[in-house]
């Protein structure tokens, strides 16, 4: 293992299925991803990433299809590699360190079989030790750390053995919000500085698009859209991927004129005399049931003596750190959410509400229904 020069990985899935019984968790799932890069697997509980993170680590076995990890068949017809002989490692969401081993021993734990020389072992660890800032805390247990010191010791247990794949199974869920923000910054910068591949999952769309070079996308067992981060947001393939990625709002419309190949022109329900331009989907058809999808980055408020902009009532405010979001009633108690702002508006106040076409797009949104 040690002996050959390391290179991430290459993950190939091609048309994998898994059946728990009559549930179908993976429909055919098929991706690639490449070499180094980092990969997140996005989406809400039961859309069957866990699943598809388990077979990939060899924890399950599919019903059918192929995976490939680098330029090896792990699983295939008549195929089945264990997860030992992969060589990938794991951060588990409940972090998974042995409690009788000190940081120090749990770190050096994927080493002690191989045929690294002591000496080496060691090495690797301190640096490791070092490299996520827990030097402090080597000769320490398990229980009597916090959780994101925890999660450090377990990341850096995965990245010693200078593995091709690291697989991440939600690491962060059970931290607060300061230490989770914290160790994804840690997690990003250190697994991209090993030069490893990385598959995680989570079901925080924010978590996944700080993360990822590519976000995919599940949906009951099938993989709606696999795309960088920007495109997912500024071009979703579907109503649920628009939804489930984040929207402030969202309107029936009538009337939607195309008037270019990737423009469309809408009027406001909530402000008939307004028109307005708006992104068109590349994949989802909107003659049934047509809806303006608005995200957050494409909203502007704007004090109402403004000549431009449809009308609104702000309805709640929140101070963010860098300025403030609001809560924005349009129309027939229809409303707009984290609409951000550098100056406060105040509960009550009236203002006009103008749309940025790039964050706005329409699509039929019963579409997956």
């Amino acid at each position: 293992m040690n002996s050959r020069t390391f290179q991430p990985s290459r993950v190939e899935v091609t048309r994998v299925r898994k059946e728990f019984g009559t549930k179908v968790a993976l429909n055919g799932v098929s991706l690639v991803v490449e070499p180094g890069t980092f990969t997140v697997l996005l989406g809400p509980s039961g859309s069957g990433k866990t699943t598809l993170l388990r077979c990939l680590a060899g924890i399950e076995q599919p019903t059918s299809g192929q995976i490939t990890i680098g330029g090896k068949v792990v699983f295939g017809p008549g195929k089945f590699v264990s997860p030992e002989k992969r060589d990938l490692s794991m951060v588990f969401q409940d972090y998974a360190l042995w409690p009788h081993l000190s940081v120090r021993k749990n770190i050096g734990f994927p080493l002690v079989s191989t045929s690294m020389p002591r000496a080496e072992r060691v090495q690797r660890v301190d640096n490791m030790l070092e490299r996520v800032g827990i030097e402090h805390l080597a000769d320490r247990y398990p229980n009597e750390l916090s959780g994101g010191e925890q999660q450090r010791v377990a990341l850096a247990r995965a990245l010693s053995a200078k593995v091709g794949l690291v697989l991440f199974d939600e690491p962060l869920s059970n931290l607060d919000a300061d230490r989770r923000e914290q160790l994804r910054i840690e997690i990003a910068t250190l697994t991209r500085d090993a030069g490893v591949t990385a598959v995680y999952i989570t079901h925080d769309q924010s978590e996944a698009f700080a993360l990822a070079d590519r976000v995919g996308v599940l949906r009951q067992g099938e993989l709606v859209q696999y795309s960088r981060p920007e495109k997912i947001y500024r071009h979703p393939k579907s109503a649920f991927v628009a939804r489930f990625t984040g929207i402030s709002g969202e309107f029936a419309v009538s009337n939607v004129r195309e008037i270019s190949d990737k423009r469309v022109e809408v009027r406001l329900p909530f402000a008939p005399h307004m028109f307005i331009e708006a992104t068109k989907s590349e994949n989802s058809p909107y003659d049934t049931d047509p809806h303006l999808f608005v995200r957050a980055a494409g909203v502007t408020l704007h004090p109402v003596t403004s000549v431009d902009g449809a009308p609104g009532v702000i309805r709640d405010v929140a101070y963010n750190g860098r300025g403030y979001e609001h809560v924005v009633e349009v129309g027939d108690k229809e409303t707009l959410t984290k609409v951000y702002a550098a100056d406060r508006f105040e509960r009550g106040d009236c203002v006009k509400v103008m749309f940025d076409p790039v964050s706005c797009f329409v699509m039929n949104a019963q579409e997956e229904a």
